[in-house]
């Protein structure tokens, strides 16, 4: 089974990093944001917290506006791959088949690492501060894996489940870049009114967000404790992880169901 999982996740890597421009291109945008839109931010906007450096606050957050984008845009390969792919035969193939968007998860974590790697090191050689360690270097890693392969996982459903690649292309906007304005990106979710405060403490973008600041900038500006309230750090941390790992064994499960029922019809 080990042997067919990686024969699923190579094929989905060719086909979604098949030229560099397929991985340079979704960089776009977060690299805009980290290289110019976070500095000019700073300066205009940068004294709002004095124990905040604002430019390493927003760089921060691109990678929560990075992993969202990037995995949406590899759901419309599998909607190809649907449409006019080899993915038919494969439904023919004697293998499970909920490896099928498993493999598929697996390939867009490889690809929105890479690119997140490098928006990092983007914005630390713009001028972002980092005090991280180790242990801090996982918290963002976990997490940013986790939030990756939650909207990998709905990107699959949604392929599956659109009618149109257009339909699928308009729900992008809805799902990677709203999420990402009430998530904490550009303000504490504290200055949000009280109902929609509520609901950003719900969205896997807040919590990512959260432990990304906590793991690569720590203290207050993390936002756990504006989600949480006032308690421990770490037990904060752990809080937030458990609730992203639910969403992402909920999602990974539910595009497996909907592979499976799709594969019946």
């Amino acid at each position: 089974m080990l042997s067919q999982l990686i024969t699923l996740y190579r094929r989905r890597l060719r086909l979604l990093a098949g030229s560099p421009r397929e991985l340079l291109v979704p960089l776009t945008t977060p690299l805009l944001f980290a290289l110019v839109i976070a500095p000019a931010l700073n300066d205009s906007l940068g004294s709002f917290n004095p124990r905040v450096n604002y430019m390493t606050f927003v760089s921060v957050a691109t990678v929560v506006l990075l992993v969202p984008l990037n995995a949406l845009f590899t759901g419309i390969s599998v909607f190809a791959d649907r449409e006019h792919g080899g993915l038919r035969e494969l439904l023919a193939a004697p293998l499970p088949r909920w490896l099928v968007p498993l493999g598929n998860v697996l390939a867009t974590l490889t690809v929105t690492s890479l690119q997140v790697v490098v928006l990092v090191l983007a914005a630390v050689v713009r001028g972002a501060t980092l005090h991280t360690s180790m242990s801090g270097v996982l918290w963002f890693a976990v997490s940013a894996v986790l939030l990756a392969a939650i909207v990998a996982a709905i990107a699959e459903v949604l392929a599956f489940r659109a009618r149109s690649q257009e339909e699928y292309v308009g729900i992008i906007p809805a799902i990677a870049i709203v999420p990402w304005f009430f998530a904490g990106s550009l303000f504490p979710i504290d200055v949000l009114p009280k109902g929609l405060a509520g609901v950003a403490k719900v969205l896997p973008s807040t919590h990512a967000l959260a432990l990304m600041r906590h793991g690569l900038v720590g203290g207050s500006p993390s936002g756990l404790q504006s989600i949480w309230g006032s308690h421990s750090e770490t037990a904060l941390a752990a809080a937030s992880l458990a609730v992203l790992a639910g969403f992402a064994v909920l999602f990974v499960f539910a595009s497996m169901q909907v592979f499976r029922r799709s594969a019946l019809q």
